[in-house]
């Protein structure tokens, strides 16, 4: 029954296929289970916060007819409000694009600085030994500005180069930055899939701990080893699992996690990962419902959550917005994926702000999670064309 389950989820979209359109989409989603891209804007949901999602969606779909399909972003911010727009049309046309960017120097520079990042994280260890902080989850940025503006879809084919991951691009609320002609758009290459819904089935994929990977085959699979091994990490992921387990556990028949914790990757990392799959009790619940619910998620943020976002919020220099929110899409049968928004930037014109994050547990070293953060830029920063750089982020 859930191998029949899985292979629903590999639809990622049911209206009729659609040529797509030239230009920039106004929202896409590629993986290796296929394509969703979405031209022009018809309109948007009415915003607001997470708590309200679910309504805020049911009210647009008793008006919006039965192909059609909301996609966007929520933000880190539970109390923050969403963004989500309909398209003119939808296809699953993989966009076009030439082969290589259009950008050639770059000037990068890290916020907070690496030694910053690592205070922070010495401040979050103090933290946990002083009070029932159990995870929290920093992020620092990058901030890349190149000598022209960067070709959305050719970064978004380049995105897509890395199979295990979903690459994607939303639009951002606010239009067009200062000084920009370009609008704001969200763009990344995540591998987490928070929850995808088709009919009665649902599943998540988290993930936490992370090691980076290596070139030399011997030094790689070691990496992958001490990672499966290190009860730090595992003890991390098992806070991610447990919560996603415990979220979705009241709205489902049945829920397990049948294949345990096992390693997977991506072309820059390895990951603990745990594969959750389950059956609704109400084939009517949407998508976006569960997303609400579950994000974000101990993988982004700790736990207790309203106790790491604080912390999160003290110890940042900035609003992460969008960053390690969610990302997706849901139709009218509450159908739809949604994915954690890691490996990202926000971008507008010639400017990209990339995030990365590392999990805080007891037993954390501050070099070791701000070398996480390096190697976590690196996937975004081969996208751009800057080869080698996050040795330096």
């Amino acid at each position: 029954m859930m191998n029949q389950k899985a292979t629903a989820m590999a639809e990622i979209v049911r209206p009729a296929a659609t040529a797509a359109p030239a230009g920039p989409p106004l929202f896409a989603f590629l993986s290796g289970r296929g394509a969703l891209v979405g031209h022009g804007m018809a309109r948007a949901l009415p915003p607001g916060p997470a708590a309200t999602l679910a309504a805020r969606v049911a009210a647009f779909f008793r008006s919006a007819g039965p192909d059609a399909v909301l996609a966007g972003a929520l933000p880190f911010d539970r109390a923050a409000e969403d963004h989500l727009v309909q398209a003119r049309q939808v296809s699953r046309a993989v966009p076009e694009a030439a082969p290589t960017l259009l950008p050639a120097r770059w000037t990068l520079r890290p916020d907070p600085a690496p030694e910053a990042f690592a205070s922070a994280v010495a401040d979050a260890l103090a933290a946990m030994q002083a009070g029932a902080l159990s995870k929290v989850v920093l992020s620092r940025s990058l901030l890349a500005e190149a000598d022209r503006p960067i070709d959305l879809p050719v970064l978004l084919r380049r995105l897509a180069s890395d199979p295990k991951a979903t690459a994607f691009l939303v639009p951002l609320p606010g239009g067009r930055a200062a000084g920009e002609a370009s609008p704001r758009v969200l763009a990344g290459a995540t591998p987490e899939l928070l929850i995808a819904k088709a009919g009665r089935a649902v599943l998540s994929h988290p993930l936490a701990g992370s090691a980076r990977r290596q070139a030399d085959a011997a030094a790689d699979r070691a990496a992958a080893t001490a990672l499966e091994r290190s009860e730090k990490d595992r003890r991390e992921h098992a806070l991610v699992s447990e919560f996603v387990l415990d979220t979705l556990a009241p709205y489902c028949r049945s829920l397990s996690a049948p294949e345990g914790t096992r390693l997977t990757t991506t072309a820059t990392m390895w990951h603990l990962g745990t594969r959750i799959a389950g059956e609704l009790k109400d084939p009517g619940i949407s998508s976006a419902e569960l997303a609400a619910a579950l994000h974000p998620t101990p993988a982004v943020c700790g736990a207790p959550r309203e106790v790491a976002a604080e912390l999160i919020g003290r110890l940042e220099p900035y609003d992460r917005g969008f960053y390690a929110g969610a990302v997706g899409w849901c139709d009218a049968r509450g159908d739809g994926e949604w994915h954690v928004s890691i490996r990202c930037a926000e971008i507008a014109g010639r400017r990209a702000r990339l995030y990365a994050g590392a999990g805080i547990v007891p037993g954390s070293d501050p070099a070791a999670e701000t070398a996480e953060t390096a190697a976590k830029f690196g996937a975004f920063l081969r996208a751009l064309g800057i080869e080698g750089e996050e040795r330096h982020a």
